[in-house]
């Protein structure tokens, strides 16, 4: 169609109308050709610009932090589904000294678009086990800060659970990174086979907010799925019966598993749980590069909460507390639901400090 480009709606519309559906199909080819290829533009843009952000944002010195900072405030750009801010951060607290950030990105000015990018670092470079009191700008950062946003409520210093924190190691031609999730050695308290298939008269009592909260890394993530389950019991469970009770709960992880089916489990500390997940959150499943640091932070938190029967709105410290006097456990099972792959499926089950309260995520990465 030699008037393709100046063909009006009103012209589309009147030649459907002379019945004309010929030229309509035209036109639609030719319009998802265009659509087809502009997408492939796009798509061709946005990994372009992706590199180039990546090799600034990996490239050691305050002369690439400026530039950096300076494309990232005035183009605001976007490179694909996840937001960028965060994982620029994650790259800033792995390849710069931090003198040069505290001295370049906490330079605030007050009509930059940067808060997101110095929130997200702040938390990358305290899970990192920077001193920020020891840096003017850092330790002014928490009160300048933006009171409002999620990130606020994380401590402003690393606390003991999370040292062992891991980190993904990234360079300019690639990435390397992985969430180690297989039950461990130590600490197994595996129920001798064959086990009791008796089933217990218990329901779900998870709500709407409890189970959000539980599964919070796990869907930051993106795993390939996931469940939550919490049971209150009549009468308290001593950690010991742990083992035996986990594989008779109504859970849809444990469906079908036989008296002798594999069924693996361990007393973990708070500290091993909460790194499971926050690697979960920050590193993401197979298809997907996660949340990084400082949002996985804080979805590992909120999943800590969910599980030990943290109040709503608690603190970081009250969670902490009530986390510390759960008891925790790891597990494994072979069912249809868990797929038995290789750091892709597992189970934590938290024991309230009172023994009445069981909370349970099993999280797979397999379809």
């Amino acid at each position: 169609m030699s008037d393709f480009d100046g063909l009006t709606w009103s012209q589309a519309e009147q030649r459907a109308a002379q019945g004309d559906a010929a030229c309509m199909r035209e036109l639609g080819e030719q319009l998802a050709d265009r659509h087809a290829e502009a997408v492939r533009q796009v798509r061709e843009c946005e990994r372009q610009l992706a590199h180039v952000v990546r090799v600034l944002a990996l490239t050691p010195g305050r002369d690439s932090l400026g530039h950096l900072l300076q494309l990232l405030d005035e183009k605001r750009p976007s490179t694909g589904s996840r937001p960028l801010l965060p994982f620029v951060a994650s790259l800033l607290a792995e390849h710069h000294q931090v003198a040069d950030l505290a001295a370049t990105v906490f330079e605030r000015r007050a009509q930059d678009h940067l808060d997101e990018l110095r929130d997200c670092l702040f938390h990358e470079l305290v899970l990192r086990g920077v001193e920020t009191d020891a840096f003017p700008a850092l330790r002014s950062w928490v009160i300048v800060r933006p009171g409002w946003h999620a990130l606020a409520w994380l401590p402003v210093h690393r606390r003991g659970l999370e040292s062992g924190a891991d980190f993904p190691t990234r360079s300019i031609n690639g990435s390397s990174y992985g969430v180690p999730s297989q039950l461990p050695v130590e600490g197994r308290v595996d129920p001798p086979t064959p086990r009791k298939s008796e089933r217990f008269a218990l329901r779900d009592m998870a709500t709407t907010d409890v189970h959000e909260s539980i599964v919070a890394a796990v869907q930051a993530g993106e795993w390939g799925d996931h469940g939550a389950w919490v049971f209150l019991l009549d009468e308290a469970v001593p950690p010991e019966r742990m083992p035996a009770l986990l594989p008779t709960l109504p859970m849809q992880c444990v469906d079908g598993l036989g008296p002798t089916d594999r069924f693996e489990i361990a007393v973990r500390p708070l500290d091993a749980i909460w790194r499971l997940l926050f690697d979960t959150a920050s590193m993401g499943g197979m298809f997907d590069s996660g949340v990084h640091g400082a949002y996985g932070r804080l979805w590992a938190w909120r999943s800590i909460a969910g599980l030990s029967g943290a109040p709503a709105g608690a603190s970081a410290g009250e969670v902490e507390h009530r986390a510390r006097q759960s008891t925790w456990f790891h597990f494994e099972a072979d069912t249809d639901w868990f797929h038995g792959d290789i750091d892709s499926d597992y189970g934590i089950a938290a024991l309230s400090p009172d023994r009445r309260r069981i909370a349970v995520l099993a999280a797979t990465d397999t379809d």
